[in-house]
């Protein structure tokens, strides 16, 4: 787990960019959240907010700028005067700090629901295995998934198998939660279950950078959104303010189109 104070952010972004080729999709990104803060990124697709996520998690390089996780620099350690890129080992031991959903649910196929929670816990951590599969049991039964242990990702519905997704970055005990879009490839009817499960999160002080498309979620749960276009953060501020009284041009554009 990180070791961040009370007093400091558990996330911070300066002047963060990265490109792909010649294609610059991030142009310079600040952020910074504080402990137990609900944050939603907002914005058309292509706007950069899925790599701005995965370069917190070190799942891409960012060529510039500095992430703080926890008082951890991401992806850099002191060498020095200079800074020097972590090796595998190190970058595996910052990210169990950090949990992170994806779209997709990234289930391991031959393992049941119990297994694929205690996959990090056993593998990474080195846990025994009786103590990770009781927190297992645990977070499954608070997703509401007690009666689907033993059943395998193909015998689960989307929304299910999901859930056992955040049960799994739950089990690493993380100080901060990435969501990306976690319910873009759910039917409408299975969307709410995985809400539930988010808004519950927040509700027990989970730190959460959430990329969603879910407007009602952002609103209701999140204490500060960024609306973000072209690689850039565009406007931000509480949701009432970003949400109902949009300043830029551009949100307001997004707004009307994603409302209509």
């Amino acid at each position: 787990m990180t070791t961040t104070t009370a007093d400091e952010p558990m996330f911070q972004a300066w002047d963060v960019h990265k490109s792909f080729g010649h294609v610059e999709v991030l142009k310079g990104i600040d952020m910074s959240v504080e402990r137990g803060e609900v944050v939603c990124l907002l914005g058309p697709s292509g706007s950069g907010k899925s790599t701005f996520l995965r370069c917190i998690n070190h799942l891409e390089k960012f060529d510039r700028g500095e992430m703080w996780v926890g008082g951890q620099r991401v992806g850099y350690r002191p060498h020095g005067d200079k800074l020097k890129e972590l090796n595998e080992r190190e970058v595996a031991q910052r990210r169990s700090g950090i949990g992170m959903v994806f779209q997709g649910f990234n289930l391991f196929g031959h393992r049941t629901a119990l297994e694929n929670v205690m996959e990090g816990p056993v593998v990474v951590r080195r846990e025994k295995r009786a103590v990770a599969e009781q927190r297992a049991r645990d977070l499954l039964g608070r997703v509401g998934l007690a009666d689907r242990v033993d059943n395998y990702p193909s015998q689960l519905s989307g929304g299910q198998q999901q859930r056992v997704a955040i049960a799994r970055a739950l089990a690493m005990q993380p100080d901060l939660m990435l969501f990306d879009e976690p319910t873009s490839a759910l039917d409408p009817e299975l969307v709410g279950d995985v809400l539930a499960v988010m808004r519950q999160l927040a509700e027990d002080g989970m730190t959460m950078i959430v990329v969603t498309h879910e407007l009602g979620f952002a609103r209701e749960v999140a204490d500060r959104v960024y609306f973000m276009d072209g690689g850039v953060v565009v406007e931000s501020g509480p949701p009432s303010e970003v949400l109902e009284r949009p300043r830029e041009a551009r949100t307001q554009a997004f707004l009307s189109k994603v409302l209509a």
